[in-house]
């Protein structure tokens, strides 16, 4: 039986409904319009493409977004003091820098910059160590390990004693991933690459997240059946009749075969990221005007229990 299709467009629409709603009755209690601050540095056509999806969908639900457009050549020196303008603005409340950034400018340093009740991205230190600590009640999550874990809710009634592993093991996906799967009693094994037999990792694995930016590099021998499968990445790839394409890392059409459930590229984690942020956005709102943020992966919507 084909796997059951996580299909992640209709489930950040439904989550971005819930997102709009809070942020009306923000407005209306308060008289706040919440505000993202959108800083792009250079000409990159996939993260202008990026910063546009997130402004327009800002837009669509009551969220406004203000983009801040530098040249790719700009100092650092004057790209923090923008963040240091925004940290400060009453009116701002959440920040993203778009990454990649130029390589003349350590992004560590401007990660570290924003103000961390501000940083819905949840990258600064100080959000990764709240992470890291279990707490539920402050921080940020990291968008897209955000939003993985709010379509495995979609399966699941709990994870609680799950073996789950995780292909990558950087601090935007593979690690933040990890934190929140133990978070809700999973067994993690995180894999990357220099991990030996990773299809063995992943064949004894209810849950398999890749995130490693290799296009097909998930198999479907390497899947447990049944298993759920999180597909992060988003390759460009030259199909065979020679027109551009976009696959995720895992070989959609053989895991497909085999999983219980598996997300789709496109269509899948990346309408969630962006959900998500707007959620983080309107969290870090609420915390501003004091009062209670809401609880967004504490609602799961209708369930389909993988076999």
């Amino acid at each position: 039986m084909p796997a059951y299709v996580l299909d992640g467009t209709t489930i950040a629409a439904t989550l971005s409904e819930r997102v709009g709603a809070e942020a009306t009755r923000l407005k209306s209690a308060r008289g706040m319009t919440i505000c993202l601050a959108v800083v792009l540095v250079g000409n990159d056509p996939s993260s202008q493409v990026y910063v546009r999806s997130k402004s327009r969908r800002a837009q669509a639900i009551g969220i406004s977004a203000k983009d801040y457009r530098l040249p790719g050549e700009v100092s650092r020196s004057d790209l923090l003091e923008l963040i240091g303008r925004l940290n400060a603005d009453p009116q701002v409340h959440g920040i993203l820098v778009q990454l990649p950034l130029p390589d003349h400018i350590p992004t560590a340093d401007v990660l570290s910059a924003i103000d961390p009740a501000k940083d819905v991205d949840g990258f600064h230190p100080v959000n990764v160590g709240v992470l890291a600590s279990g707490d539920r009640a402050t921080g940020f999550v990291p968008c897209t390990p955000f939003g993985c874990l709010l379509l495995l809710k979609q399966l699941f009634a709990t994870m609680s004693g799950l073996n789950a592993v995780i292909l990558g093991r950087s601090p935007i996906v593979g690690r933040p991933m990890a934190q929140l799967l133990l978070r809700e009693n999973c067994t993690v094994t995180i894999t990357h690459s220099r991990t030996d037999d990773l299809g063995d990792h992943c064949r004894c694995a209810d849950v398999v997240i890749a995130a490693v930016g290799k296009p097909n590099f998930v198999r479907g021998d390497w899947i447990k059946p049944g298993a759920a499968v999180i597909d992060v990445g988003i390759n460009r790839v030259t199909r065979g009749d020679g027109t551009p394409g976009l696959v995720g890392d895992v070989a959609y059409d053989e895991v497909s075969l085999v999983a219980g459930a598996v997300t789709p590229v496109p269509g899948g984690v990346g309408p969630m990221t962006i959900a998500c942020l707007l959620a983080n956005t309107v969290t870090a709102a609420c915390r501003y005007a004091g009062v209670a943020a809401p609880e967004w992966d504490g609602t799961p919507g209708a369930r389909y229990q993988v076999r």
